[in-house]
């Protein structure tokens, strides 16, 4: 499947270097349309804007490359009729294929009752055709963005509930040794006393 990449950093162009230096990190975009130029109009321009899209025809395509290919966004028209856009984004989650990238589906103005179902399917957004694409890129990347704030506070969680786990394991160890320590003072305490008498009945006999 085609990849639209743009060259933003050209041979001794200083200043093109600089302006991607400072330019929003490239996002991964996966673009599933069945019209061939819709797909073509909407990969150059989200191109233009930074993103590296990838184009598929349509959603059985999509989910073949999203066994290899992880992206942030997946953008989907909701006009397709090879597998359903609806039922393409819950066989992608069922798959857990998707990973923590954003649904954002394409609806016509007229088709809100697709854009409701897809929203409580679990779709992140939805645009409108026609649409602005600087409009479109703001969402995309507050999408994004949002996502990543939500994966690291997941990871955050992740690695407080394991540190709370091994401090558990570190704590029950630890009760453990001392379990031991005071069977072994016991113990001691028992030897000791019992020399004692011993020495005590020895001194007896011996008087």
């Amino acid at each position: 499947m085609p990849i639209f990449k743009r060259n933003r950093i050209r041979h001794g162009e200083l200043d093109g270097a600089a302006e991607a230096l400072r330019s929003p990190r490239r996002l991964r975009l996966l673009l599933v349309d069945e019209n061939p130029t819709a797909r073509a109009v909407v990969a150059r321009r989200l191109s233009h804007l930074n993103y590296d899209v990838v184009l598929a025809e349509n959603g059985f395509i999509a989910l073949n490359l999203l066994v290899t290919r992880p992206v942030d966004i997946i953008l989907v028209d909701m006009g397709l009729t090879m597998l359903p856009a609806v039922g393409m984004m819950q066989k992608i989650r069922a798959a857990n294929l998707a990973g923590n990238a954003c649904f954002v589906m394409i609806a016509g103005r007229l088709d809100s009752q697709s854009t409701v179902e897809a929203l409580a399917a679990g779709a992140d957004d939805h645009v409108v055709k026609p649409f602005d694409f600087d409009v479109l890129d703001a969402r995309l990347r507050h999408l994004c963005q949002r996502a990543e704030q939500v994966g690291a506070l997941t990871r955050h969680n992740a690695e407080l509930d394991a540190r709370i786990a091994r401090r558990a394991v570190e704590l029950g160890e630890t009760r453990e040794a001392l379990r031991e320590m005071q069977l072994d003072r016991a113990r001691l305490v028992c030897s000791i006393q019992a020399l004692h008498d011993e020495v005590e009945r020895l001194h007896a006999a011996q008087g």
